[in-house]
């Protein structure tokens, strides 16, 4: 399931996904595992943007002692009886993620190559997430958000993803026409419906292998200085 993704870049939100957003906002191209990013919600005065903590679970909120699990990703098939998503499902804290793109991996050339997978027209779009609030030690409030999959075993596209005997799963890209009833569901159940694979025919993908790490190594100068 996808744990790297590239955020849609802040002057391209508001036009696209109709929503307010602060003053300051910002954010890094790549999202991973505990990042900020942007998130678009259903506010009281219509849809808005938030940064949010990549996984509903932040690292920081795993008791210790207790070994680290992963929350980037819910399975739509359980989402309403796992305890890190189903008190924000029943209450319907959905979101849309807004993404150029999202990378998984593909094995076949026998090894993991990581392929980039966005839409055919490299248009901005979202997918469907949920959120949620923490409120911090030091009296601050902040957020988190997850991504919703569903099984992908027969989509032409992404059943190519992953390691050959897993089991294929595919983040629900929502269609545009979507987005102001996805944001605007109280219902649960009735929010199930909008859980549907995208069409392969409007999606792209291609590899795009991750640049190579910088070295740590530090070199030693003859006179003990290190550079």
């Amino acid at each position: 399931m996808c744990t790297n993704y590239n955020a849609t870049p802040r002057d391209r939100l508001p036009p696209i996904f109709k929503a307010m957003m602060p003053n300051g906002l910002d954010w890094p191209n790549e999202i991973y595992n505990d990042y900020d990013a942007p998130i678009i919600r259903r506010g009281a005065g219509g849809n808005e943007v938030i940064l949010a903590s990549y996984a509903m679970v932040p690292k920081r909120h795993i008791p210790p002692g207790i070994k680290k699990f992963s929350t980037m990703n819910a399975r739509a098939e359980t989402i309403g009886q796992k305890p890190s998503f189903a008190k924000y499902w029943r209450a319907a804290q959905l979101c849309l993620i807004p993404m150029e793109s999202f990378y998984e991996p593909c094995y076949e050339t026998g090894s993991a190559v990581r392929w980039s997978i966005g839409m055919a027209d490299q248009a901005s779009f979202a997918v469907a997430g949920m959120w949620r609030v923490w409120h911090e030690p030091d009296g601050s409030t902040t957020h988190s958000f997850t991504q919703i999959t569903v099984n992908a075993d027969d989509h032409p596209l992404m059943k190519r993803f992953h390691k050959p005997d897993d089991e294929k799963r595919s983040l629900v890209i929502v269609p545009e026409s979507d987005y102001s009833d996805w944001l605007e569901c109280t219902d649960p159940e009735r929010a199930r419906a909008y859980l549907q694979l995208y069409p392969p025919a409007l999606m792209k993908a291609a590899p795009a292998p991750a640049p190579p790490r910088k070295s740590t190594t530090k070199r030693v100068e003859s006179n003990g200085t290190l550079f």
